[in-house]
């Protein structure tokens, strides 16, 4: 997708258009100012708990994420200016400043104060309609009404109403379902994982839909979560919360907000577990085979879900002898942050016209191969593990599922070498125990 003439230029703009008409920013998306809007401390006087969950949060850095930052000024760089038509990138991530068209310039200078706080309360508070699911497809009805999932609520300051669509995984799907301008390639599916899965049954009183898991004291803490939605209102049987713990551990780490990142830790390790099949004995100077089974058991979509062509899920697996001495590895990092090639590592890699890889989405014409893990599903890996023949028993072979946001590489890129170190999560550990006759 390099734009090397005028010719190509005036064609992607003009395609950009009729993307953006048809995702949602044309006739039927208003645009606003941002004093439209109420900034997040109004709200916090009486939805203070909320306020504190939601500060701090992926949603609250949106638009100040350095990375994100990074990576869409580098796509404005590489396609010529044309990123900054791009839907899913302002339009979600800083929506009121979107609204208001204080973007472009791309680089944020323009953004109101109100506008740089990402997605907020009064943002997603007075979504009232979308057109559809995917590339930030809502309508906005900023006002004195509130809509949210309570159909008894009553305020001193805000007129309120009861919105289905706030209680439903759709609402989610606005901004989690990403396709490419040009192509329409999926970038970002996690809404179509969900609801192609086993947790959509159809039935909204089966079904298990994003805010059961991600607005959630915790993994596994569904209902009941008694509490309060105002302190000025009636106690309840269910709360929402408003942390919106996902995966990204490295942004929370970054930011200082250590209850984020401990959330977005618990999540990840609630996603999968890991099982290893092997002998009970090996013989030296032979070999032997084991199994590493790798089961989605937590996630309602696939894992990793997002943005796949960045995020990296891979198997380190190890064996040790009873000395201490390796005598197996793969999966291990290098002191540069890069993972061994020969690891399996769980994600989806994209190519661009000239079916050259790339982690520069805009560039991205078609999937190459997804290998995934889907909700209640499992992958087996196979090892074959070489025994010396002057080992020390027993053998102790360790498997990992870890996980990260983004190659360090591209951090490096963006950011300079010494700036970021991400951070790696062990999502799930397995062991066995193999004697040495």
């Amino acid at each position: 997708m390099k734009i090397q003439s005028k010719k190509m230029t005036a064609c992607f703009t003009a395609i950009l258009v009729i993307f953006l008409i048809g995702c949602g920013s044309g006739s039927k998306k208003k645009l606003f100012n941002s004093t439209e809007f109420r900034e997040a401390r109004f709200c916090e006087k009486c939805h203070g708990e909320i306020f504190d969950q939601w500060k701090g949060s992926t949603h609250y850095y949106a638009q100040e994420d350095p990375i994100y930052q990074k990576v869409y000024l580098l796509a404005e760089k590489e396609t010529k200016g044309e990123a900054e038509k791009f839907c899913a990138a302002s339009v979600c991530h800083t929506p009121i400043g979107h609204l208001g068209t204080e973007i472009p310039p791309i680089d944020g200078s323009g953004l109101t104060d109100i506008a740089k706080r990402g997605v907020q309360c009064d943002f997603c508070h007075t979504i009232s309609d979308m057109d559809k699911v995917g590339d930030g497809s809502y309508i906005m009805s900023p006002g004195n009404v509130k809509r949210g999932p309570l159909d008894d609520s009553e305020s001193p300051t805000h007129k309120t109403k009861f919105s289905r669509m706030h209680t439903e995984a759709r609402f989610c799907g606005i901004c989690h379902n990403v396709n490419h301008p040009l192509s329409g390639l999926a970038l970002e599916a996690t809404f179509t994982e969900w609801e192609e899965g086993p947790y959509n049954t159809g039935d909204p009183e089966t079904s298990t839909s994003c805010q059961d898991c991600h607005m959630t004291p915790g993994p596994g803490e569904t209902y009941p979560n008694p509490g309060k939605a105002s302190s000025i209102g009636p106690g309840r049987k269910h709360i929402f919360t408003h942390y919106f713990s996902g995966a990204n551990v490295a942004l929370a780490k970054l930011r200082g907000s250590e209850q984020h990142a401990k959330l977005a830790e618990e999540t990840l390790k609630a996603a999968a577990s890991i099982n290893i099949g092997g002998p009970d004995a090996a013989a030296r100077d032979g070999s032997f085979a084991i199994d590493v089974t790798v089961t989605n058991i937590g996630a309602g979509h696939k894992i990793p879900t997002g943005l796949t062509e960045m995020r990296q899920m891979w198997l380190e697996v190890t064996a040790v002898d009873g000395k201490g001495s390796y005598i197996f590895s793969s999966g291990f990092v290098d002191p540069n942050g890069r993972i061994d090639p020969g690891a399996v590592i769980y994600h989806t890699v994209v190519v661009d016209d000239k079916g050259k890889k790339t982690t520069h989405v805009w560039f991205a014409e078609k999937i190459l191969s997804d290998y995934r893990i889907d909700p209640g599903q499992s992958k087996v890996e196979k090892y074959e593990i070489k025994v010396p023949a002057d080992v020390v028993g027993p053998l102790t072979v360790v498997a990992k599922l870890r996980y990260r946001s983004g190659p360090q590489s591209l951090v490096d890129e963006l950011l300079g070498a010494d700036s970021i170190k991400l951070p790696i999560t062990d999502m799930a550990t397995g062991s066995i125990t193999v004697q040495i006759p």
